[in-house]
Parts: C-alpha cells; structure tokens; sequence
C-alpha cells in the first residue's frame, strides 16, 4: 500500500514536538510518507532538525501538485487559520488530525479536521470539537464539552464538562475551567488562570478567578 507524503507545517518548537509525536506512533507511520518540515523562515530552507529536512515554504505547498497532508503546527489560533486560509486554494492539500499514541481519546467524540492531540491528552464522551484544535501536552477534556474552531489548549488545561469555548480562543498553560462555563470567541486566556464564571467574546482575562483585564478588536 503506497503511502501519502506529510509535511507539518512549522519548525519551531511545537512544530518540532509535533513531528516527534508523528514519528512514534505506528499508525501515523504506517499511513504517511514524512517528507520534513515546511517552513516560511527563508533561512531555514534546506535545514536539518532533528533528522528532518525543511523542504519548503507556504508556496511549495501552493505548487504541489500531488496530494499531500499537511499538519500545521501553529500554537498561535489567528496564525494558524491564517495559514489554512493561504492553503486551501490547492486542493491537493489536506489537513488530517493527528492523535499521539500516548493520548486517550474517546469513540464518543466528533473531532473536525487539522486537530492535533498531544501526549497525555485525555478527551473523554459525548464532545464536539471543531477544525484545527490543539490539545498540547496533558491536557483533559470533560464530558458533553462543546469546542470550536482554531482553539488552542496550552500545556495542562483541564476543562471541565459541560463546557464551551468558542472559536479561536487561546488557553493559557495550566488553566482550569470550571464545569458548565463558556468561554466566547477570541479569548486570550492567562496561565494559571481559573475560570469560574464566564468570559466575554473578544477579551484577555486572567487570574484566580480569572477576570477581563481588556478588550480588543
């Protein structure tokens, strides 16, 4: 059975972590050809790291003409979906979630696509998770939890059941949400923080409890 070729989109450090995450597990191994990283640091192009070549940029990828899976590994939600949206015009492209091998996630879970799941992510039953969500590292997704689109979840955030949290949001390293609450779209929210009410579109909150500490655009 031939193989698809895969690029991750991104060499940074999560790009590096991802491609790690892709290596070991099996069955990605066994479905993709890894061809290397793509990356838009001109200085970059041609590099090694970490025994992958970066083989391009954002126009390669435009110019392929073969079908390729293309993981972006984007920490940054409005980066991320700018990437996608610069990517989509070549339909040889597509955008698979990726699961570490280490990550437990259930049958009972509707996952778009792009979705990247790191190691020690548990995602539990009856979730609706939407396009190109990162779960990095030892993250927990509770029950009936509703998650949109271009969502990041930073290392160790805990959401709790019956939660909501709107599309493009980014949760801060070690966050805990509250069960029952929403978080709207376009969110920033600290570290460290704890959500124990719920947070307005368009906002950086942080804090124990975690509180708006301004609004932007």
């Amino acid at each position: 059975m031939s193989k698809t070729d895969l690029v991750v989109f991104g060499s940074g450090g999560f790009g590096r972590e991802v491609m790690w995450m892709i290596e070991t597990n099996p069955e990605l191994t066994e479905k993709y050809n890894i061809l290397g990283y793509v990356d838009d640091s001109t200085e970059k192009k041609g590099c090694e790291i970490n025994g992958r070549v970066v083989v391009g940029n954002t126009d390669t990828l435009l110019s392929a003409e073969s079908e390729t899976a293309v993981v972006i590994a984007v920490g940054d939600p409005d980066l991320r979906k700018s990437i996608y949206e610069k990517l989509k015009i070549n339909h040889n492209l597509f955008f698979p979630t990726v699961i570490s091998a280490d990550a437990r996630v259930s049958d009972y879970v509707k996952m778009g696509q792009g979705s990247i799941i790191c190691c020690n992510t548990i995602i539990t039953v009856n979730i609706e998770i939407g396009d190109f969500f990162i779960s990095n590292l030892d993250c927990t997704v509770g029950h009936d939890a509703v998650i949109g689109n271009f969502v990041t979840l930073n290392p160790s955030v805990n959401v709790s059941g019956n939660v909501t949290v709107k599309d493009g949001t980014d949760i801060g390293t070690g966050t805990n949400i509250i069960q029952g609450k929403t978080i709207g779209s376009d969110v920033i929210i600290g570290a460290g923080s704890v959500v124990v009410k719920d947070i307005p579109d368009s906002c950086t909150a942080v804090g124990v409890p975690a509180v708006p500490i301004k609004f932007h655009n």
